[in-house]
């Protein structure tokens, strides 16, 4: 019944993890990733699996998208001499 929605979120699925893996930029990688976790929560949630959709949304994209992001901006980039 949902079939196609579904195709359609596993096609924006793999998009996702092309550009995460293809990415130069961490930050442009992290948000791709949070953009992932989030497919994969709409994806769960189509499949009837409503709990455990609404836990990837809020641990996957929210809470490990903050601390990727927190850990991103407070490190720095040493270089040799």
């Amino acid at each position: 019944m949902h079939w196609e929605l579904e195709i359609t979120l596993f096609c924006f699925l793999v998009v996702t993890a092309v550009i995460a893996l293809s990415a130069g930029d961490l930050l442009t990688s992290v948000v791709s990733l949070g953009v992932y976790s989030f497919l994969v929560a709409l994806i769960f949630v189509s499949i009837g699996a409503i709990d455990v959709g609404f836990t990837e949304a809020v641990v996957g994209a929210g809470v490990t998208g903050v601390f990727f992001i927190v850990a991103i901006f407070r490190t720095t980039r040493r270089t040799s001499d």
